[in-house]
């Protein structure tokens, strides 16, 4: 990171290495709010707890940038408030029904049942996963 806070991001992909750290081989520096909000106002972060979705990525401890404002489409992992208790979920609309599916075998999916306390809070649309947490 330089002086005044900006990341540097090295366009060219790489395979199997690390880019030249040369100042001249900076592309351009990256905000990570305009890589992964589109909706400032509607964007919240969260951090992902338990191993219910690792099929999907996500880990216990990972930060999971949600939008607010995307309407939730069957596939997309939403955040949903079920009986009360905030869940991060695989939305299924398939079958003429509702369910929240894990992306874990080990449990069970919440089938949405009608006159049972279901609300969206959100589409994941990010996952920041670390290999090493900060201290």
């Amino acid at each position: 990171m330089s002086d005044d806070g900006q990341i540097p991001l090295f366009e060219e992909g790489v395979a199997a290495g690390f880019p030249s750290p040369a100042q001249d081989a900076i592309d351009r520096t990256l905000d990570l709010n305009e890589l992964c909000v589109r909706h400032p106002a509607a964007t919240y972060f969260v951090r992902a707890r338990g191993d219910s979705m690792l099929g999907a990525g996500i880990h216990d401890g990972d930060v999971l940038v949600v939008d607010r404002a995307l309407d939730a489409r069957d596939g997309d992992v939403v955040i949903a408030a079920f009986e009360g208790e905030f869940t991060v979920k695989r939305l299924d609309k398939s079958g003429g029904g509702v369910r929240l599916v894990p992306e874990n075998p080990a449990y069970p999916a919440i089938k949405v049942r009608p006159g049972v306390e279901c609300s969206l809070f959100g589409v994941v649309t990010s996952v920041v996963h670390f290999f090493r947490h900060p201290a």
